[in-house]
């Protein structure tokens, strides 16, 4: 598999980037496999991908019957965030933010993450005092979590309408700086892509 690098991006600048290899191949099916993925979407691709990575189980086949990162994952939200109040939640999207932290370099894809951070607003007393446990939740299971009041708000979202005669007056909100945002549809190209240099056959516009 070629390897993504600004030294590859360069080389191939003087060949007009004609010379780039498949991101993946488009085989034909074998008659049998040890596992067979339905639906190339994140799941599907994340699934095949730990399967060869962790378990070494590589004579899998995944059935897709679009193309790759053109279901749902390429319309999914792009937002990458842990903060949940139940332990439960919080801790299992907090195993997947660190996955995100090293995606791009694990995948050797720019998967985009970008730990901007998450403001949720709250629009009264009682949204400010759930927030205020789902806060200390948080940060009880290792979250980052950090409560504000209406200023501190407004000092960060300053373009946000702060005025009192509005339907939903903001109170304050409960920001996770360690959030952000990502591209789905890159997420599975790069896992694609890592798949199929391990063995996983990839079939794409599959007919019933």
């Amino acid at each position: 598999m070629q390897k993504y690098s600004v030294f590859s991006l360069i080389k191939n600048a003087f060949s007009d980037h004609q010379n780039w290899e498949v991101a993946w191949k488009d085989p034909t099916p074998k008659k049998e496999y040890d596992v067979i993925i339905i639906g190339g979407g994140g799941h599907g691709l994340a699934t095949a991908y730990y399967l060869a990575k962790e378990h070494n189980i590589t004579n899998v086949a995944i059935i897709e019957k679009g193309w790759i990162g053109g279901g749902n994952v390429g319309r999914n939200t792009t937002i990458i965030r842990s903060n949940y109040m139940h332990d439960d939640n919080a801790l299992f999207s907090e195993f997947g933010m660190d996955l995100w932290r090293k995606m791009s370099q694990d995948l050797n894809y720019n998967v985009m993450f970008s730990p901007r951070g998450i403001i949720n607003l709250a629009h009264s007393d009682a949204q400010m005092n759930a927030y205020s446990r789902r806060g200390n939740s948080m940060r009880l299971n290792g979250i980052d979590a950090v409560l504000l009041n209406r200023e501190e708000v407004q000092k960060r979202i300053p373009m946000a309408d702060f005025s009192d005669n509005v339907r939903f007056p903001i109170f304050g909100g409960l920001m996770q700086p360690s959030a952000g945002t990502a591209r789905h549809d890159a997420v599975a190209w790069g896992y694609a892509r890592q798949a199929d240099s391990m063995g996983v056959d990839i079939i794409q516009y599959f007919a019933n």
